[in-house]
């Protein structure tokens, strides 16, 4: 008798051995390939789409934009514009928590949304326009503004970068030009610290304390419900070893897959490739205007003239049923779109550009370009780009890294010789790119204000200025035309072409939510 007491134990042990198996065998996973590796996790310091991806997972928003484009609160419960339309005043809904168990509170909110206001375009005018914020109590603030400003809520749901992500008091006041390297937000899934490699994979698990919205997801608003225990971004930088890590059903989503495997994959019937973001993509060739030879409006104009888009939209995305040409800033297909100004750019004239180079002595220059070779559509656009530069004449050096450096490295306002750089090439999607407000590529605000490449011009901001206080749309259609032309004239960014970027999932994976961001609550698994 003696024994039966071990006995019982050693089954005891047996059972909970089995139950802890049969608990792992039914997590349920999500692994996804990201466009790029994650590395830099601070949203707000940057506005690399993969920080961006990383910030809707673990943190949250005051308002979200829905399907159909329109701003639905989030982690506001009720909010209020005064009669005088200066003052509008938004209380918090219940259940919000940290991921430290602490409530969020508008000791938070406020401190969140001025380091947003410090980096972000829409959350600069928005903060040039603001009197002040101040806490009512513990769920409800006011923000007073200067004067009636119809973009309070289209900018505190920004769904694209630098979104306006709320984090928790400690993090939130720090600088906005300090990166910070503590993750605790408030989002619907948990950041793995442990588990994260960079260069490898990141791992995020369900927050079982969130308290989704009630409304059903759409886009970044609704209810973000967690249909998975687990999420891990599998970092994998070559194509062909995702597309067939894909087809064995090793992965269950691709981002951005390969433009010149879309024709094999779409023979598998265990896959579905769609175009989710409707607003498309817009291509961004940056030049660095604090240094030479890019300092000189003139030598910019001159690439504006040498590039010739369909070159870069065959290289880059090949397939024409994926791509348009569009000479407009603000996104052709959008309200914003003009080609007001339009001199005959963006047509590859090469003559007319060699003309301006050699008036204005810079033929032979050194020209650094970082060439991220981990992104394949960026690495392609990178090689045209050289090319074009050397055949006008310039002294090219090419510079590879992967993407996370580069996004690194873009922040440096260093001298050329002391390892800062030309030009590296981007893209922005028609979200971020539609309006002078969101477009922070056609920022001109200087070293303090101004995107990575720190453009100057003071029309330029006050066209902008112009154009989000402007309540008549005819009036603010005129001002877009001004603003366009004036563009053309100082060249922010050269805009090489507009592309649809499909997204590849395996087939049984449901909830895969229309947006300009890949979301990845509401998706659920199959079996494998």
């Amino acid at each position: 008798m003696r024994f039966l007491p071990t006995l019982a134990k050693g089954i005891g042990i047996a059972a909970i051995a089995a139950a802890m198996l049969s608990a792992a065998s039914a997590e349920k996973v999500l692994r996804v390939v990201p466009h790029a590796d994650l590395k830099n996790v601070d949203p707000i310091w940057t506005t690399a789409y993969i920080t961006r991806n990383h910030g809707y997972m673990v943190y949250d928003t005051l308002f979200g934009v829905n399907e159909q484009g329109e701003v639905q609160p989030q982690m506001i419960d009720t909010y209020s514009l005064s009669d005088d339309k200066l003052t509008w005043t938004f209380t918090l809904r219940d259940g919000l928590k940290w991921h430290d168990g602490d409530p969020v509170t508008t000791a938070d909110i406020i401190p969140s949304i001025e380091r947003w206001g410090k980096r972000d375009g829409a959350g600069q005018k928005l903060m040039d326009l603001t009197a002040e914020m101040k806490a009512v109590d513990a769920k409800t603030f006011t923000l007073t503004l200067k004067e009636p400003y119809g973009f309070v809520l289209d900018s505190l749901g920004k769904i694209s970068s630098n979104t306006p992500f709320m984090m928790k008091k400690k993090y939130a006041e720090v600088d906005a030009f300090t990166q910070v390297t503590e993750i605790v937000g408030s989002g619907p899934f948990k950041f793995v610290q442990d588990e994260w490699v960079p260069g490898s994979k990141v791992v995020y698990v369900k927050n079982e304390d969130y308290v989704p919205r009630s409304e059903p997801a759409s886009g970044a608003a609704g209810g973000k419900v967690v249909k998975v225990d687990r999420v891990e971004w599998v970092y994998i930088p070559d194509p062909a070893t995702t597309m067939n890590a894909l087809q064995n059903g090793e992965v269950d989503y691709w981002e951005t897959p390969a433009p010149d495997m879309l024709p094999l994959m779409r023979t598998n019937d265990n896959l579905v490739i769609k175009v989710i973001d409707p607003l498309g993509t817009q291509g961004w060739l940056r030049m660095n205007h604090l240094h030479a030879p890019f300092d000189n409006p003139k030598v910019r104009k001159a690439i504006l003239m040498a590039v010739q888009q369909e070159t870069y939209l065959q290289a880059i995305v090949g397939d024409p049923a994926f791509y348009r040409t569009c000479k407009a800033y603000y996104m052709c297909g959008s309200p914003n779109e003009t080609t007001a100004g339009d001199m005959g750019y963006l047509e590859g004239n090469m003559d007319a550009a060699k003309k301006i180079l050699e008036e204005e002595g810079v033929v032979g220059h050194k020209i650094v370009l970082m060439q991220p070779t981990d992104i394949p559509l960026l690495s392609s656009a990178s090689l045209v780009t050289a090319q074009m530069l050397r055949d006008l004449g310039f002294d090219v050096e090419m510079q590879a890294m992967d993407w996370s450096t580069l996004t690194s490295r873009r922040a440096e306002k260093k001298a050329i010789a002391d390892g800062g750089w030309n030009v590296f090439h981007t893209y922005a999607t028609g979200a971020d790119a539609q309006t002078p407000v969101t477009n922070i590529g056609t920022s001109a605000g200087g070293v303090e204000r101004a995107w990575f490449g720190w453009p100057t011009d003071a029309k330029v901001e006050q066209l902008r200025d112009d154009w989000a206080k402007e309540g008549d749309l005819a009036k603010r259609s005129k001002i877009t035309d001004a603003l366009q032309a004036r563009l053309f004239e100082v060249v922010p960014f050269v805009n090489y072409g507009q592309w649809y970027q499909p997204v590849a999932w395996r087939k049984g994976l449901t909830g895969v939510l229309l947006a300009p961001v890949p979301f990845f609550w509401n998706i659920e698994v199959p079996d494998k």
